[in-house]
């Protein structure tokens, strides 16, 4: 498998890159709400792939609030 670090693709391929794993037809990001603009940094060499996953994640753990959930209730 090639290599998706910024260095080793240029902006074409990453944002095929983004465009595949995503299954967004030719760009097509209205369908998917927004989500694919959070990989632009990707896409324009700013950051790597891993530290928008990261960051992403980390917000989505961090932001929780509420009780926590002990089951499915049935």
């Amino acid at each position: 498998m090639k290599s998706l670090l910024i260095k080793d693709t240029t902006e074409e391929e990453r944002r095929r890159i983004v465009e595949e794993s995503l299954g967004l037809p030719g760009a097509c990001d209205d369908c998917m709400g927004g989500i694919a603009d959070m990989y632009d940094d990707y896409i324009y060499g700013k950051r790597e792939l891993r530290e928008i996953t990261m960051s992403f994640r980390t917000g989505y753990t961090t932001a929780m609030k509420g009780p926590e959930r002990s089951g499915c209730g049935y």
